[in-house]
Formats: C-alpha cells, sequence, structure tokens
C-alpha cells in the first residue's frame, strides 16, 4: 500500500486515524477550522480540488472514516464495535489532538448522517453543519443496490473487494457522474486504496444507521447542498429535513448524479463559502 499522504493519530481504543491538514491563512490572524468528512468508500484525496478555495480563510482538515483511505482496519478478532458513540467519539478525539476546540463539519453522502447525530451529541464542538448529497438513513431500496445481488451489501464489499464494488458502482446511473475513462480509472483506484474489509466493517455500521430522530434536536445554523440528479437521495428527502430543521438552508445543486461534490464543485463550494460567511461564530 501507498504511503499516507498525511499524519496518523491513534486513538485510546488503538485505532488510528489518517487525517490531511491545509492551512495557508495569514499566520497572525485568528481561524476557524472546516472539518471534511467524506462519503462512502471514498477519503481524503477526493476532496483536493476543494482546498484552493477554503484553505486561504480557513484551516482545513480531511480526515479518514474507520475502514477507509489509510485509517486503520478493526481486525476481526478485536473488541472493536462499529457504534454511532465509537465514531463520534473518534472525530472529537482527532478535533481534541489536533487541539481544535470547534469545526465547520462538512458531511458528505453517508457522512451527512454521520454530522447531523455530532450536532445533537456534540453541538458544543460545532459552529455549523453542513451536508451534501446525504440520506437521513439508508432505505432498504439503497441497501439492495448496493449489495448488487449479494446478500448484503457488507458482503458484497468482501466478495467483490473495494476495487470491484467500486466498478460495479460507477456503473449505475446517477452515482459516479463523470463518464471520462481517465476520471473512472483515477475513481476506482482510489476506492481500491481502502480494503473489502474495511469497506464491509463501515457498511454494516451505515446499514443501521439512522438521524431522522436527531434533526428537530439540531439547533446549530445547518446547509444543505441538495443534488437534483442522485440515484441515492431524492429532492423531496432533501426539502423534508430543511423542513424538520429549525432555520436550515437549502441549495439546489443541479447536477448529473449523486457526486455534486465535484461535479459541480465550484457551485457547492461558493454556496459552502456564502453560508459560513454569515455565520457569528462564538
Amino acid at each position: 500500500m501507498a504511503s499516507p499522504p498525511g499524519k496518523i493519530i491513534t486513538h485510546s481504543n488503538g485505532q488510528t486515524t489518517h487525517y490531511i491538514e491545509d492551512d495557508f491563512t495569514d499566520p497572525w490572524k485568528p481561524c476557524e477550522t472546516v472539518l471534511i468528512q467524506h462519503g462512502f468508500a471514498r477519503h481524503t484525496a477526493f476532496w483536493y480540488h476543494w482546498i484552493p478555495a477554503l484553505a486561504r480563510e480557513y484551516r482545513v482538515v480531511r480526515r479518514d472514516a474507520r475502514g477507509h483511505g489509510f485509517s486503520s482496519v478493526p481486525s476481526a478478532d478485536s473488541s472493536y464495535r462499529y457504534t454511532m458513540e465509537t465514531v463520534c467519539s473518534e472525530i472529537i478525539d482527532t478535533m481534541d489532538q489536533l487541539n481544535i476546540d470547534k469545526v465547520h463539519f462538512l458531511g458528505e453522502s453517508t457522512s451527512g448522517m454521520v454530522g447531523e447525530i455530532l450536532a445533537v451529541k456534540y453541538p458544543h464542538r460545532l459552529h455549523s453543519l453542513t451536508i451534501c448529497s446525504s440520506p437521513t438513513y439508508l432505505p432498504p431500496r439503497a441497501l439492495s443496490l448496493f449489495a448488487f445481488g449479494h446478500s448484503d451489501w457488507p458482503t458484497a464489499c468482501r466478495s467483490l473487494g473495494s476495487r470491484g464494488w467500486a466498478e460495479s458502482l460507477s456503473t449505475i446511473p446517477g452515482t459516479v457522474q463523470n463518464t471520462n475513462p481517465a476520471y473512472l480509472k483515477w475513481w476506482v483506484d482510489q476506492v481500491a486504496l481502502s480494503s473489502g474489509e474495511g469497506l464491509a466493517g463501515y457498511a454494516g455500521f451505515l446499514s443501521e444507521l439512522d438521524a431522522r430522530d436527531y434533526l428537530p434536536l439540531i439547533k446549530i445554523p445547518m446547509l444543505i447542498l441538495a443534488p437534483t440528479n442522485s440515484a441515492a437521495v431524492s429532492m423531496k428527502d432533501q426539502e423534508g429535513i430543511q423542513a424538520i430543521v429549525p432555520g436550515c438552508q437549502l441549495i439546489k445543486i443541479d447536477g448529473v448524479g449523486h457526486e455534486i461534490y465535484t461535479e459541480k464543485s465550484s457551485e457547492c463550494q461558493r454556496a459552502f463559502l456564502d453560508f459560513l460567511g454569515n455565520i457569528q461564530c462564538q
């Protein structure tokens, strides 16, 4: 496996988290931090094109989720359990080890679900929450889609491996939107950096995750970057989130697929930066 491009921290449970930090702010000025959490099967490298837009004004931290990229994969005989408490505590511990008190949390796809729960469990650690192409839970239809004919989603990840699973997903309209062969090869190669077992463990966690009950309890500023043509989330679902979360803003992003953060990156970045610029942080 290639060497990690960023740094590694170790949590008290023995697992390690890989992160990349970019900060091109003026060193004599105080600055806030943006914490970016990728969606399923992706990792820190997928957000390379956001750094020029964000890092001049914000300290930007990208982290690999458990079992993704260069973060560790719990062994089968370990006592590690994929629970919401564990996943949230590892995010908070990452902040603690980097001496970050509060962040603007940006969660893409399934990490938006994590962000919604994080905003309720740790509201004092978040300035704001932004979700991008994010469901609140994964219904049977989505779980069946991700299983690709196997008994369930985790089994598909183990059987196909990360590369095979990525290749299968890339054939579904409304998922990976860029049909450029060079991009698709890069995309699959990057997913393949994670192991099938790493993705399987996290897929099992996501299969049972449900953030719907947390939505009315979110009190921090929130932005939804909503894709108009995603195979995984509908506009009706996104508008439903906005209707529940007090004061939540929604920006429609007219793309051809789920990954608007890359297909329509400039539009997403402008909306995100405008949102952050209007927040009075304490």
